[in-house]
């Protein structure tokens, strides 16, 4: 056993074996907004993103239809969407590089912040939300919480493995006030609100 083997023990051996629950944290839901979905598209524009209203007809893709078929290259990690950039085909995660539009579903999004919440269930390849040049999510607006205390305790922080927020397009600034989008991840962050199909 080495020193450090022996002091860890030693801690380990001497810790205080109290019965103390944690705190209850509020949720801070006392005044919710009267519609999240509004909430959300303002948090989401002011962090740069893109919000496009729900489709009136029978296709609820037709928002980003004309997008789709512009790019030349397309990686959908959502069934609802066909792409021509297999995830199953990647040999590594920085073939997707050239990828134009990566298409994704939200597990969820929080009105407080304008966030959507990826796992790595949602992306299939982690780096799908970095690589691409823009990025389409669809959210249900069912799968909408107010604010962050909510967001935590849903059960993709303990289930998934990866869990990330994306607030909006990649951004960065300088100390005199040039913002650029795009500067370490995707150029654009557009949200769709489409239901999520019957399992």
């Amino acid at each position: 056993m080495t020193s450090r083997d022996e002091i860890l023990a030693a801690v380990l051996a001497n810790l205080p074996r109290l019965d103390r629950p944690l705190p209850k944290v509020p949720m801070f839901d006392a005044a919710p907004p009267d519609s999240l979905l509004a909430a959300f598209r303002t948090a989401l524009l002011g962090m740069g993103g893109e919000f496009l209203d729900a489709a009136g007809g029978d296709d609820p893709l037709e928002p980003i239809r004309p997008r789709l078929a512009a790019a030349k290259r397309v990686c959908s990690a959502t069934p609802e969407v066909a792409g021509n950039v297999a995830l199953a085909d990647l040999q590594e995660p920085k073939d997707l590089a050239d990828v134009d539009i990566a298409v994704v579903r939200a597990a969820f999004a929080v009105a407080e912040t304008g966030s959507i919440c990826l796992t790595e269930r949602e992306l299939g390849v982690n780096a799908l939300g970095y690589l691409a040049q823009h990025l389409i999510v669809l959210l249900d607006p069912a799968d909408i919480v107010p604010n962050l205390h909510h967001a935590y305790a849903r059960p993709e922080f303990r289930q998934g493995r990866y869990a990330v927020f994306h607030s909006g397009p990649s951004a960065t600034a300088d100390i005199e006030g040039v913002l650029i989008h795009g500067a370490q991840g995707v150029r654009s962050l557009t949200v769709l609100p489409v239901l999520r199909p019957p399992a």
